[in-house]
């Protein structure tokens, strides 16, 4: 079993194993845990004691302003620590260094066996909405430019060339606009 050791001060802290977290929420302190997801992703299943901020909504000083303990630290998760980071990053650009990511996200604190808040509702992630949005793309011109004309393949190579950009800058506007649609912004009932 791996232990991670506590840093001396608290705003080096890059992230923290979900079992941390989970503790300082069991022992009742004032803690505060933002969830960074779509609304849709959070009301399948979240971290207990999480409470929602979308990522494209996120103005750090609002939050800041709005927490249980302005002195603690600002614990930060997403379904698997990607997005997490980038909204760590956003608070640290903002001037505020006490915010860490959850290590491994909403996904590492259900393998952790933590306590969770799910619904009866499935819903397709994100991640795997790129996915399948970004494979429709590729085959459509690809049939049309077997069918219509070849310069359907052109849409073929403009989403290869988005997915290669998003992998190596680690920004995905397909994932940005996706997060934007109704389905994504509605919490299932």
């Amino acid at each position: 079993m791996t232990t991670h050791a506590m840093p001396s001060h608290p705003t080096l802290q890059k992230s923290v194993p979900p079992a941390e977290v989970a503790s300082r929420l069991a022992r009742g302190g004032a803690t505060d845990l933002i969830d960074v997801r779509t609304p849709v992703e959070f009301a399948e299943v979240h971290a207990e004691g999480a409470r929602l901020v979308p990522l494209d909504v996120l103005d750090p000083a609002a939050v800041m302003a709005d927490r249980v303990d302005p002195q603690g630290p600002l614990y930060v998760i997403c379904k698997s620590g990607n997005r997490a980071s980038k909204a760590v990053e956003r608070f640290r650009a903002a001037g505020f260094s006490n915010v860490i990511n959850v290590e491994g996200g909403t996904d590492g604190w259900v393998r952790a066996g933590l306590s969770v808040v799910r619904s009866a509702t499935k819903v397709i992630s994100l991640e795997r909405q790129v996915r399948i949005a970004a494979g429709l793309f590729v085959l459509i011109g690809v049939v049309l430019g077997f069918l219509v004309h070849p310069a359907f393949y052109g849409l073929s190579a403009f989403v290869g060339a988005g997915l290669t950009f998003a992998g190596v800058t680690d920004w995905c506007g397909m994932g940005l606009l996706l997060a934007k649609l109704p389905w994504n912004n509605r919490a299932p009932a």
